[in-house]
């Protein structure tokens, strides 16, 4: 089994894990959480959406700040837009604060900060409990765009408790900061209230793992950002370390998944020295970009032996992974360029034997009953029009990146 090696500038610290599938498990525990504050809930999502159960989250957020709790909400500008009227009101009477990050403008496409959205979910109560992962504020049988769904979305987060629950707090609480000296139009924030976001991440671990089972077993967690100052390719590095360092077996679910070179590299030798390699990936069409750009990616991979499978029962918005049944992550960051060069993310890493292989068991049922295995003869059989919208959304990707300035 693995070795789990802190790094030198932060100590090893043990938390319990619990993981969460889909909102019909994530909203009762997030209810239980916010409903039992005491001082503080913060909130941050991607997706706001107060109909069917993620009404739920917004009562919650609701009776804590009648009770005079003090409840910080930040959405994504792009993915929440506005909130209803109606709860527009609700919150500012009952005290809720709300904050949008990078608010949509007219012609945004043109200008680089609107690329770069708050995607992380992220929720911290009372500094004693907080909660990471895929999971916006959405009913798992709902979609904005599509209507009702079929079946329930395919998602995780998790929930932690211990000492990785004051540095989601402090990351929670710098944004925060950062976002209302903003909107009191402050020109400058002072370098020394960017410390903790900038700086704690290179305390990170990127556990080197090898050769001893004696911590395989114990709950070691870590917050890893990745963010547009010092923390640009955290959460890839933590990818690239753990599939580096594989022996065994690697399973990815990730819902828009488009690897850059690196990664890419990465996957294929891990195959060739004999490492079993599956990825989990959307088979539901959802967005065309996200849908057909990874298409021309799938022929290389499947060449050196990995394993592909399309998720088909409702669309697939996970971004978790299981390295060698010990280390596993679960956050809000996809393996693409949107996520890997110009959102906001975190992911919590894991280095715990028993909830990686709850995970694995999760992904493992949803490979063998829920999808379909991409065979190379049936992609070489694509129709034509097909191959034509995979190539257009590939070099859409590659085009809108070398005009942002960014190479991947």
């Amino acid at each position: 089994m693995p070795k789990l090696r802190a790094p030198k500038s932060q100590s090893m610290t043990f938390e319990t894990l619990h993981l969460l599938q889909g909102s019909t498990e994530f909203f009762p525990a997030l209810v239980s959480a916010i409903d039992a504050a005491q001082s503080t809930v913060q909130l941050e999502t991607y997706i706001f959406d107060t109909t069917a159960s993620g009404a739920d989250i917004a009562n919650a957020l609701e009776r804590a700040g009648k009770r005079g709790v003090t409840v910080r909400l930040v959405i994504d500008g792009y993915g929440t837009p506005n909130l209803t009227d109606e709860w527009g009101k609700r919150f500012h009477a009952a005290g809720v604060q709300v904050l949008v990050f990078e608010p949509i403008v007219t012609f945004g496409f043109f200008i680089p900060s609107q690329w770069r959205r708050l995607h992380r979910k992220l929720c911290i109560v009372d500094n004693s409990v907080a909660f990471c992962g895929g999971i916006n504020i959405l009913d798992d049988f709902y979609d904005p765009n599509h209507g009702q769904l079929a079946a329930q979305r395919f998602d995780f987060s998790i929930r932690v408790t211990g000492k990785i629950v004051a540095t989601i707090h402090e990351v929670t609480s710098q944004l925060w900061t950062r976002m209302v000296t903003h909107e009191q139009g402050i020109k400058k924030v002072p370098e020394r209230m960017l410390a903790v976001i900038e700086n704690f991440s290179q305390q990170t671990v990127f556990a080197n793992f090898k050769n001893n089972a004696s911590n395989s077993k114990l709950g070691a967690a870590y917050l890893v950002l990745r963010d547009n100052v010092r923390n640009r390719s955290a959460i890839e590095r933590a990818y690239l370390q753990a599939i580096g360092e594989s022996r065994s077996n690697i399973i990815i679910a990730n819902a828009y998944f488009l690897p850059g070179a690196k990664l890419r590299r990465a996957l294929i030798h891990a195959a060739k020295r004999g490492v079993k390699v599956q990825l989990l990936l959307q088979g539901k069409y959802e967005y065309f970009l996200q849908y057909h750009a990874i298409r021309p990616v799938y022929g290389a991979l499947l060449a050196q032996g990995i394993e592909i499978y399309e998720y088909t029962p409702s669309y697939l918005h996970a971004k978790v992974a299981v390295i060698d049944d010990v280390w596993a992550t679960v956050g809000s960051s996809n393996l693409d360029p949107l996520s890997l060069l110009l959102a906001r993310e975190a992911n919590i890493v894991a280095h715990d034997a028993t909830f990686a292989n709850q995970l694995r068991a999760r992904l493992e049922h949803a490979i063998s009953h829920q999808s379909q295995r991409v065979e190379p003869k049936a992609l070489a059989r694509r129709p034509w029009s097909q191959r034509v919208r995979d190539r257009i959304a590939f070099m859409f990707m590659r085009t809108s990146l070398w005009f942002l300035g960014k190479r991947y």
